[in-house]
């Protein structure tokens, strides 16, 4: 469908972008379309060419370190010369004196809890609503549904309730209770009488009576029980009637009559409209943008059929108890809402300038998601403290994020916002940022509220940056390759010295498969561990088991604890993850490549034919992992990397291709989240006029030559060939 435009100061702007900002998102709030559009118009002519610069200092650093490459091919690199070279070329900056941050105004959420964080597409409105709602999230459900409770000895799931499964649910929960909320003297397991609270006491004994913190009755009767353990909340509910037990036809079968508990889990959620979203166009942006303001004003919702039956989803509302003071006590319902803006690379069709160019994406988001804010503040239903939260990804560099701050400062001057009202999370995801991670902190100094590690994404850049100087590792081995630890640490040490702790958050990565929780648990504690306020899950169940590593670990005690330790070193950051000599059977490149090429499939023939940027993609084994253009970045770099070093030819990458096209389809057509959609047309079918297969061969094939490594030209032209 041809986009129709309508003529508004300098700017063509989509007839349907312009009557949502117009009628939706200008309603109701003190700046008017005039004073916006002469604004937003002066502003983006201003940005723009700034824009294009810094993409063009990329790809200068790109040719000269490539260039580099190709002359020491073969040879070994010295890493005191190879440190030289990139400070000749501005690629690493002079490091500046000692500094502190200076952000103000920043939600509880932020500075003083941790806990897990949702990422959730700004397109999907009941994905949103989930996971904004997974502040509060049943222990119980989370349990009784995921491989945490084995299905041993007659504990299996079944589709009716299993009081076997049931009773181990409720012996896990105890444990975890002593564990959290000891009491003195006794185990929660040997309870027998319902606790009771008489003149705001509690007739339990804790350990710490501190951990009390209020209830509620019903009917005169012990209705919940709060507590807080390293400022996370554990709400436990009783069904003294009988009555809420409506999945157990035996009712209740807990001796002190505990229905559930519900723990304090996703603390923040990223509303994203980069990685994990597809949007092309302007139809694309308004869906996300509408999303995105329901939110702010609090009255997005969502109707849905589940097994028949009609469901309504909204917002929660915010708890009420009575303190153990007797005075009224009231805690958020929701999780404190982060907006991800795009980065600095892509334009949109939705509003051309007035040389008929795409206006950059990321200063539009900025300015409508910033906009959309102003609605949040007449009610606080998110921030409290009436600021906005926007992550800011893929920025390469402290010059990079200088221009982000003065993309900010515009939009704060347009909407009448205060100065740094806006602040702004740093995913230190791209190389030049890592190593250059603390100008690039000191240059948002007035308005950084996070800063983040991302794995895939980092490790794309990884290969696309060295792309001339060898093949890479396999990318299993990658996660052990010295520069991996190095970037991690070197991500805490950085924040923890530039005074994030007990202001800002610094965050770490996803874990990617939703299915398997009980490795979620052993493997994901490592995060507290290393200092991370907070990190990535892929669901609210997910969230509600993971916040079990924030009681477990105190993160604040334990960011003390590292800040004595030596930094991370420089040269371990910039050590290259290359094989010297590969040596690889033809049947281990074969493995490598199928692993690659079915994620990168299963991941775009959604992306292009349906529309969605994140979702449980089966891998090569079946396992369903969550995808997003990180991982389809990481996996067509790598291979683009093998072709150009000879370890792999075109052809056999082509059969490769072709071959796991296949099982791609056979997954698709028996997935039963595919049934939402439009019907799914296998790329195998024909594979010359399959859009998605050919646009999946084009990242691998010419994956050495896209800027930076990015997915976001090809796949954004093929689904734009596709919808048009």
């Amino acid at each position: 469908m041809k986009e129709k435009y309508l003529k508004i100061k300098n700017l063509s702007v989509s007839e349907n972008l312009a009557n949502f900002i117009n009628k939706e998102l200008l309603s109701g709030i003190k700046i008017n379309k005039e004073k916006f559009w002469k604004g937003f118009d002066k502003c983006v002519h201003k940005l723009a060419p700034q824009n294009i610069k810094l993409l063009q200092k990329r790809e200068r650093l790109q040719k000269a370190i490539d260039a580099l490459h190709i002359d020491r091919k073969d040879k070994q690199l010295s890493i005191i010369k190879y440190t030289k070279f990139l400070k000749k070329i501005g690629y690493l900056n002079k490091l500046g004196s000692n500094f502190k941050i200076k952000t103000k105004n920043v939600d509880d959420e932020i500075s003083n809890i941790c806990g897990p964080q949702l990422v959730c597409p700004v397109s999907n409105a009941r994905f949103l609503l989930n996971a904004a709602n997974a502040r509060w999230v049943s222990l119980y459900d989370s349990l009784y549904g995921t491989d945490i409770i084995s299905e041993n000895n007659g504990a299996v799931k079944g589709k009716t309730y299993n009081p076997i499964r049931g009773k181990k649910v409720i012996e896990y929960a105890r444990n975890l209770l002593d564990e959290l909320v000891p009491l003195k003297n006794q185990s929660w397991k040997n309870l027998t009488k319902i606790p009771d609270i008489k003149n705001n006491k509690l007739n339990l004994k804790l350990k710490n009576i501190n951990q009390f913190v209020g209830y509620k009755k019903k009917s005169n009767k012990l209705n919940s029980l709060l507590f807080i353990n390293n400022n996370l909340h554990i709400d436990i509910l009783f069904d003294q009637d009988g009555k809420m037990e409506v999945n157990n036809p035996k009712g209740n079968q807990d001796k002190i009559k505990i229905h559930d508990i519900f723990l304090e889990s996703a603390i923040s959620t990223i509303c994203d409209h980069e990685d994990s979203v597809a949007a092309v166009d302007a139809e694309d942006k308004v869906l996300g943008y509408r999303n995105w303001l329901g939110l702010m004003k609090g009255n997005l919702k969502v109707e849905f059929t589940k097994n028949g039956k009609k469901n309504l989803r909204k917002l929660n509302l915010d708890r009420d108890y009575i303190s153990s003071k007797g005075k009224k006590l009231k805690l958020h319902g929701r999780s404190l809402l982060l907006n991800r803006n795009v980065g600095h690379l892509m334009t949109n069709p939705a509003i051309l300038l007035k040389d008929g160019s795409e206006c950059p994406e990321g200063i539009l988001d900025a300015f409508i998601t910033s906009l959309a804010c102003l609605h949040d503040f007449k009610k606080k239903g998110n921030s409290r403290v009436d600021s906005i939260y926007i992550v800011k990804p893929k920025m390469h560099g402290p010059e990079e994020c200088s221009f982000t701050d003065l993309i900010f400062k515009n939009v704060e001057k347009v909407l009448n916002l205060k100065k740094n009202q806006i602040l702004c999370g740093i995913m230190d995801e791209e190389r030049r940022t890592s190593v250059n991670l603390k100008e690039c902190i000191r240059a948002l100094k007035n308005r950084v509220f996070f800063i983040n590690t991302g794995f895939l994404d980092r490790t794309g850049d990884e290969i696309h940056t060295s792309m001339e100087i060898g093949p890479m590792l396999k990318k299993a081995d990658m996660k052990s390759s010295k520069w991996i630890q190095a970037y991690e640490n070197n991500n805490v040490d950085i924040g923890l010295e530039c005074g994030f702790s007990g202001k800002c958050q610094i965050g770490k990565g996803m874990y990617p498969a939703p299915d398997l929780m009980a490795s979620m648990m052993k493997q994901k504690i490592v995060h507290p561990l290393s200092g991370a306020n907070c990190a990535w899950v892929p669901s609210p169940t997910a969230a509600a088991l993971h916040v079990i590593h924030y009681h477990k670990i105190n993160v604040f005690a334990k960011q003390k604890e590292l800040s004595k330790r030596k930094s991370a070193k420089l040269s371990d950051l910039l050590t290259i993850p290359i094989s010297k000599k590969p040596n690889w059977s033809m049947e281990e490149i074969t493995k490598e490549l199928k692993n690659n090429a079915q994620g990168i499939l299963g991941y775009v023939v959604r992306w292009i034919d349906q529309s969605v940027g994140c979702s449980k993609v089966p891998d090569i084994n079946g396992v369903g992992l969550m995808e997003d253009r990180a991982t389809c970045r990481i996996s067509s770099q790598h291979i683009a990397n093998w072709l150009h070093h000879g370890i792999c030819s075109k052809k056999h990458v082509l059969e490769i291709m072709k071959k796991m096209a296949k099982v791609v389809d056979s997954q698709n057509l028996k997935d039963p989240s595919m049934k939402g959609h439009s019907p799914y047309k296998p790329m195998s079918d024909d594979f010359d006029k399959s859009t998605a297969f050919k646009a999946a061969c084009e990242l691998v094939f010419h994956g050495k030559t896209q800027p930076s490594g990015y997915t976001e030209p090809i796949l954004h032209l093929n689904r734009l060939l596709k919808k048009n």
